[in-house]
Protein backbone atom coordinates (compact mmCIF):
# COMPACT_ATOMS: atom_id res chain seq x y z
CA UNK A 1 0.00 0.00 0.00
CA UNK A 2 1.39 3.35 -0.91
CA UNK A 3 0.66 6.68 0.67
CA UNK A 4 2.46 8.62 -1.88
CA UNK A 5 0.30 11.62 -3.23
CA UNK A 6 -0.78 10.69 -6.77
CA UNK A 7 0.12 12.31 -9.77
CA UNK A 8 -2.71 14.74 -10.75
CA UNK A 9 -0.90 16.24 -14.44
CA UNK A 10 -1.95 15.35 -17.67
CA UNK A 11 0.36 13.30 -19.43
CA UNK A 12 1.99 14.95 -22.70
CA UNK A 13 1.52 13.39 -26.27
CA UNK A 14 4.66 12.14 -26.35
CA UNK A 15 5.17 10.45 -22.44
CA UNK A 16 1.72 8.57 -24.12
CA UNK A 17 2.99 7.12 -27.15
CA UNK A 18 6.16 6.12 -25.98
CA UNK A 19 3.69 3.81 -23.39
CA UNK A 20 2.81 0.72 -24.38
CA UNK A 21 -1.10 0.81 -24.81
CA UNK A 22 -3.37 -1.40 -26.49
CA UNK A 23 -6.91 0.74 -27.20
CA UNK A 24 -9.44 -1.38 -27.77
CA UNK A 25 -13.05 -1.66 -26.84
CA UNK A 26 -12.97 -4.77 -24.38
CA UNK A 27 -16.98 -5.77 -24.29
CA UNK A 28 -18.19 -6.52 -20.64
CA UNK A 29 -18.54 -10.37 -19.75
CA UNK A 30 -20.57 -10.21 -17.03
CA UNK A 31 -23.53 -12.90 -17.67
CA UNK A 32 -25.42 -12.75 -14.79
CA UNK A 33 -25.41 -9.11 -13.49
CA UNK A 34 -27.02 -8.14 -10.07
CA UNK A 35 -28.27 -4.30 -10.00
CA UNK A 36 -28.08 -4.02 -13.77
CA UNK A 37 -30.26 -6.00 -16.45
CA UNK A 38 -29.21 -8.56 -18.74
CA UNK A 39 -30.34 -5.65 -21.59
CA UNK A 40 -28.37 -3.17 -19.89
CA UNK A 41 -25.71 -5.13 -20.08
CA UNK A 42 -25.88 -5.65 -23.90
CA UNK A 43 -26.94 -2.19 -24.26
CA UNK A 44 -23.60 -1.00 -23.16
CA UNK A 45 -21.50 -3.54 -25.39
CA UNK A 46 -23.05 -2.16 -28.31
CA UNK A 47 -23.74 1.64 -27.82
CA UNK A 48 -20.76 1.99 -25.18
CA UNK A 49 -23.07 3.94 -22.74
CA UNK A 50 -25.86 3.79 -20.18
CA UNK A 51 -27.57 6.64 -18.91
CA UNK A 52 -30.76 7.89 -16.70
CA UNK A 53 -29.19 5.83 -14.02
CA UNK A 54 -31.03 7.32 -10.66
CA UNK A 55 -28.30 6.72 -7.78
CA UNK A 56 -29.60 9.04 -5.05
CA UNK A 57 -32.43 10.75 -4.06
CA UNK A 58 -33.32 14.59 -4.30
CA UNK A 59 -32.91 14.71 -0.24
CA UNK A 60 -29.65 12.73 -0.85
CA UNK A 61 -28.26 15.19 -3.33
CA UNK A 62 -29.49 18.57 -1.48
CA UNK A 63 -26.46 17.34 0.49
CA UNK A 64 -23.63 16.16 -1.47
CA UNK A 65 -24.72 19.79 -4.01
CA UNK A 66 -24.05 22.08 -0.43
CA UNK A 67 -21.21 20.17 0.10
CA UNK A 68 -19.50 21.06 -3.65
CA UNK A 69 -20.52 24.76 -3.13
CA UNK A 70 -18.17 24.94 -0.23
CA UNK A 71 -15.73 23.50 -1.97
CA UNK A 72 -15.55 25.24 -4.91
CA UNK A 73 -16.10 28.08 -3.16
CA UNK A 74 -12.33 27.15 -1.44
CA UNK A 75 -11.34 26.31 -4.61
CA UNK A 76 -12.19 29.44 -6.32
CA UNK A 77 -10.51 31.71 -2.99
CA UNK A 78 -7.56 29.40 -3.15
CA UNK A 79 -7.12 30.59 -7.23
CA UNK A 80 -8.45 27.50 -8.63
CA UNK A 81 -11.10 27.51 -11.54
CA UNK A 82 -14.36 24.98 -11.74
CA UNK A 83 -12.67 22.56 -13.41
CA UNK A 84 -9.40 22.49 -11.35
CA UNK A 85 -10.90 20.07 -8.86
CA UNK A 86 -9.02 16.73 -9.96
CA UNK A 87 -7.87 13.30 -8.25
CA UNK A 88 -10.40 14.50 -5.18
CA UNK A 89 -10.88 11.85 -3.74
CA UNK A 90 -7.39 11.49 -2.07
CA UNK A 91 -7.51 15.33 -0.63
CA UNK A 92 -11.52 15.12 -0.36
CA UNK A 93 -13.32 12.29 2.65
CA UNK A 94 -16.64 13.13 1.04
CA UNK A 95 -15.51 12.56 -2.38
CA UNK A 96 -13.66 9.32 -1.95
CA UNK A 97 -17.24 8.12 -0.53
CA UNK A 98 -18.97 8.99 -3.27
CA UNK A 99 -16.16 7.34 -5.60
CA UNK A 100 -16.63 4.06 -3.36
CA UNK A 101 -20.87 4.35 -2.89
CA UNK A 102 -21.90 0.85 -3.48
CA UNK A 103 -25.01 1.98 -5.40
CA UNK A 104 -22.03 3.20 -8.11
CA UNK A 105 -20.20 0.43 -7.50
CA UNK A 106 -22.35 -2.42 -8.01
CA UNK A 107 -23.55 -0.99 -11.78
CA UNK A 108 -20.02 -0.56 -12.25
CA UNK A 109 -19.13 -3.99 -10.97
CA UNK A 110 -21.82 -5.41 -13.54
CA UNK A 111 -20.04 -3.70 -16.43
CA UNK A 112 -16.04 -4.81 -15.48
CA UNK A 113 -16.67 -7.69 -13.18
CA UNK A 114 -15.73 -8.49 -9.60
CA UNK A 115 -12.71 -6.81 -9.23
CA UNK A 116 -12.54 -3.02 -9.45
CA UNK A 117 -10.56 -0.22 -9.10
CA UNK A 118 -11.12 3.09 -8.60
CA UNK A 119 -9.05 5.61 -9.77
CA UNK A 120 -10.22 9.14 -11.21
CA UNK A 121 -12.63 11.96 -9.47
CA UNK A 122 -12.93 15.49 -11.21
CA UNK A 123 -15.66 17.69 -11.02
CA UNK A 124 -16.58 18.92 -14.48
CA UNK A 125 -18.38 22.54 -13.62
CA UNK A 126 -20.00 25.02 -16.33
CA UNK A 127 -20.84 27.80 -14.46
CA UNK A 128 -23.23 29.72 -16.10
CA UNK A 129 -21.75 31.53 -19.42
CA UNK A 130 -18.55 30.33 -18.49
CA UNK A 131 -18.28 29.94 -22.45
CA UNK A 132 -16.06 26.90 -22.42
CA UNK A 133 -16.79 23.51 -24.48
CA UNK A 134 -15.45 20.46 -24.15
CA UNK A 135 -14.61 19.18 -27.56
CA UNK A 136 -15.38 15.58 -29.20
CA UNK A 137 -12.68 13.25 -27.71
CA UNK A 138 -12.25 9.94 -26.69
CA UNK A 139 -10.59 9.48 -22.98
CA UNK A 140 -8.42 6.56 -23.57
CA UNK A 141 -6.24 8.98 -25.44
CA UNK A 142 -5.76 11.04 -21.84
CA UNK A 143 -4.64 8.09 -20.16
CA UNK A 144 -1.30 6.07 -19.61
CA UNK A 145 -3.77 3.08 -19.24
CA UNK A 146 -3.54 -0.46 -20.80
CA UNK A 147 -5.79 -1.86 -21.85
CA UNK A 148 -8.55 0.16 -22.55
CA UNK A 149 -11.20 -1.04 -19.84
CA UNK A 150 -12.02 2.15 -17.99
CA UNK A 151 -15.39 3.34 -17.53
CA UNK A 152 -16.66 7.04 -16.20
CA UNK A 153 -19.90 7.27 -13.84
CA UNK A 154 -20.53 10.61 -14.59
CA UNK A 155 -22.65 11.58 -11.19
CA UNK A 156 -24.98 14.88 -12.30
CA UNK A 157 -24.80 17.19 -9.11
CA UNK A 158 -27.20 19.74 -11.14
CA UNK A 159 -29.41 19.13 -13.70
CA UNK A 160 -28.16 18.50 -17.07
CA UNK A 161 -29.56 19.53 -20.43
CA UNK A 162 -29.16 20.74 -23.61
CA UNK A 163 -29.97 23.96 -22.30
CA UNK A 164 -26.98 23.82 -20.22
CA UNK A 165 -24.72 21.99 -22.37
CA UNK A 166 -24.96 18.45 -21.05
CA UNK A 167 -22.83 16.07 -22.54
CA UNK A 168 -23.46 14.19 -25.90
CA UNK A 169 -22.14 10.83 -26.97
CA UNK A 170 -21.57 9.45 -30.29
CA UNK A 171 -23.58 5.66 -29.97
CA UNK A 172 -21.27 3.05 -31.16
CA UNK A 173 -18.01 5.03 -31.48
CA UNK A 174 -16.51 2.86 -28.80
CA UNK A 175 -16.11 0.03 -31.30
CA UNK A 176 -13.63 2.27 -33.72
CA UNK A 177 -10.82 1.86 -31.86
CA UNK A 178 -8.46 4.76 -31.00
CA UNK A 179 -9.02 8.10 -33.33
CA UNK A 180 -7.08 10.14 -34.87
CA UNK A 181 -7.25 13.59 -32.90
CA UNK A 182 -5.96 17.01 -33.67
CA UNK A 183 -4.05 18.73 -30.85
CA UNK A 184 -5.74 22.14 -29.38
CA UNK A 185 -3.47 23.44 -26.81
CA UNK A 186 -3.87 27.08 -27.56
CA UNK A 187 -7.58 27.25 -28.37
CA UNK A 188 -8.84 29.03 -24.68
CA UNK A 189 -12.42 28.14 -25.58
CA UNK A 190 -11.78 24.22 -25.06
CA UNK A 191 -11.69 22.71 -21.65
CA UNK A 192 -9.67 20.16 -23.28
CA UNK A 193 -6.46 19.60 -25.26
CA UNK A 194 -7.47 17.52 -28.23
CA UNK A 195 -10.49 17.34 -30.74
CA UNK A 196 -11.56 14.56 -32.85
CA UNK A 197 -13.12 16.19 -36.10
CA UNK A 198 -15.37 14.87 -38.69
CA UNK A 199 -17.61 13.39 -36.03
CA UNK A 200 -20.90 14.66 -37.72
CA UNK A 201 -20.09 10.97 -40.06
CA UNK A 202 -19.67 8.43 -37.47
CA UNK A 203 -23.15 8.95 -36.21
CA UNK A 204 -26.09 11.12 -34.47
CA UNK A 205 -25.11 12.29 -30.96
CA UNK A 206 -27.21 11.65 -28.23
CA UNK A 207 -27.48 14.20 -25.83
CA UNK A 208 -26.92 12.75 -22.11
CA UNK A 209 -29.85 14.57 -20.41
CA UNK A 210 -29.82 13.67 -16.93
CA UNK A 211 -31.37 14.59 -13.45
CA UNK A 212 -29.29 15.43 -10.82
CA UNK A 213 -28.85 12.23 -8.62
CA UNK A 214 -28.67 10.19 -11.51
CA UNK A 215 -25.52 9.15 -12.99
CA UNK A 216 -24.53 8.32 -17.32
CA UNK A 217 -21.89 5.46 -17.55
CA UNK A 218 -19.84 5.28 -20.51
CA UNK A 219 -16.86 3.53 -22.12
CA UNK A 220 -12.92 5.26 -22.44
CA UNK A 221 -13.20 4.88 -26.10
CA UNK A 222 -16.74 6.58 -26.80
CA UNK A 223 -16.76 9.73 -28.56
CA UNK A 224 -18.36 12.26 -26.47
CA UNK A 225 -18.23 15.96 -25.40
CA UNK A 226 -20.26 19.03 -24.57
CA UNK A 227 -21.11 22.77 -25.88
CA UNK A 228 -20.33 25.86 -23.70
CA UNK A 229 -22.73 26.86 -21.23
CA UNK A 230 -24.49 29.96 -22.70
CA UNK A 231 -27.31 29.54 -19.62
CA UNK A 232 -27.93 30.79 -16.79
CA UNK A 233 -27.78 27.76 -14.79
CA UNK A 234 -24.55 26.04 -13.43
CA UNK A 235 -23.80 22.23 -14.74
CA UNK A 236 -21.82 20.25 -12.35
CA UNK A 237 -21.14 16.68 -12.77
CA UNK A 238 -18.43 14.98 -10.98
CA UNK A 239 -16.96 11.74 -13.13
CA UNK A 240 -16.03 9.01 -11.45
CA UNK A 241 -13.59 6.73 -13.22
CA UNK A 242 -13.21 2.70 -13.07
CA UNK A 243 -11.46 -0.28 -14.23
CA UNK A 244 -10.74 -3.49 -13.82
CA UNK A 245 -8.08 -4.51 -11.36
CA UNK A 246 -5.73 -6.11 -13.90
CA UNK A 247 -5.54 -2.67 -15.83
CA UNK A 248 -2.17 -1.44 -15.60
CA UNK A 249 -1.55 2.32 -15.15
CA UNK A 250 2.15 4.01 -15.98
CA UNK A 251 3.64 7.77 -15.35
CA UNK A 252 2.73 7.00 -11.92
CA UNK A 253 -0.72 6.86 -12.17
CA UNK A 254 -1.34 3.29 -10.45
CA UNK A 255 -1.14 5.49 -6.68
CA UNK A 256 -4.69 7.32 -7.69
CA UNK A 257 -6.35 3.36 -7.78
CA UNK A 258 -8.34 2.27 -4.61
CA UNK A 259 -9.82 -0.88 -4.49
CA UNK A 260 -13.85 -0.99 -4.01
CA UNK A 261 -14.87 -4.44 -4.96
CA UNK A 262 -13.19 -7.35 -4.64
CA UNK A 263 -9.21 -7.57 -4.87
CA UNK A 264 -5.88 -6.58 -6.44
CA UNK A 265 -3.74 -9.70 -6.16
CA UNK A 266 -0.88 -7.96 -8.03
CA UNK A 267 -0.70 -5.13 -5.38
CA UNK A 268 -0.14 -2.63 -8.62
CA UNK A 269 -2.65 -0.17 -7.20
CA UNK A 270 -1.77 2.01 -4.31
CA UNK A 271 -5.09 1.47 -2.42
CA UNK A 272 -4.25 4.54 -0.44
CA UNK A 273 -6.78 5.04 2.69
CA UNK A 274 -9.92 7.04 2.28
CA UNK A 275 -8.64 10.94 3.54
CA UNK A 276 -9.46 11.55 7.24
CA UNK A 277 -10.40 15.36 7.11
CA UNK A 278 -13.89 14.89 6.41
Amino acid sequence: MSNSPAPTFIPTTEELNRLQRELRFHPSTVEDPRTLTKDQVAAFNRDGYLKGIRIFSEEEMAGIRGYFDDLLARTLAAGGDSYSISTAHLRHGRVYDLLAHPRIVARVTDLLGENVIAWGSHFFCKMPGDGKRVSWHQDASYWPLTPSKAVTAWLAIDHADLGNACMRYIPGSHVLGHLTYTLSENDEANVLNQTVTGVEKLGEPVAVELRAGEISIHSDLLLHGSEANQSTHRRCGLTLRYCPADVRAGLGWNAKGVIVRGNDRSGHWGNAARPANE
